[in-house]
C-alpha cells in the first residue's frame, strides 16, 4: 500500500512538472488576462482548500459521534445509577435482599 501511495505521489509530481513546463498562452477569468501557470496555481489552490474542507469536515463529524456516544453511554450509567439508588432506598426490602446486588 505504501509502494502504490508513492507511485502515486511520483506520478502526481511528474504530471505537475509536465503542466509547467509546456504550459503557454493566456485566458481571461473574471475580467483578469492569466497565464497558464497562474491557472495552475489558482487550480492548485483550489485543491488544497477543498482537502482542506473535507479533512475540516471529517474531523468535525468524528468529534460529533464521539461526543454522541459519550453522551449515551454517560445517560445509560445514570440511568443505571438512579435504579440502584432506587432499590436501595426501597424500605419494603429487606437487609439479605441487598447484600445479593
Amino acid at each position: 500500500m505504501v509502494i502504490l501511495g508513492l507511485l502515486l505521489v511520483a506520478a502526481g509530481v511528474v504530471a505537475i512538472v509536465a503542466a509547467v513546463a509546456t504550459a503557454s498562452g493566456t485566458v481571461e477569468l473574471l475580467g483578469t488576462d492569466l497565464n497558464a501557470l497562474t491557472i495552475f496555481f489558482v487550480g492548485v489552490g483550489s485543491g488544497v482548500a477543498i482537502l482542506w474542507g473535507f479533512s475540516i469536515t471529517k474531523f468535525g463529524t468524528l468529534r460529533s459521534l464521539q461526543h454522541r456516544r459519550e453522551s449515551r453511554k454517560l445517560s445509560e450509567l445514570s440511568q443505571k445509577l438512579d435504579r440502584a439508588d432506587r432499590r436501595d432506598d426501597d424500605p419494603s426490602r429487606d437487609r439479605d435482599d441487598r447484600s445479593t446486588l
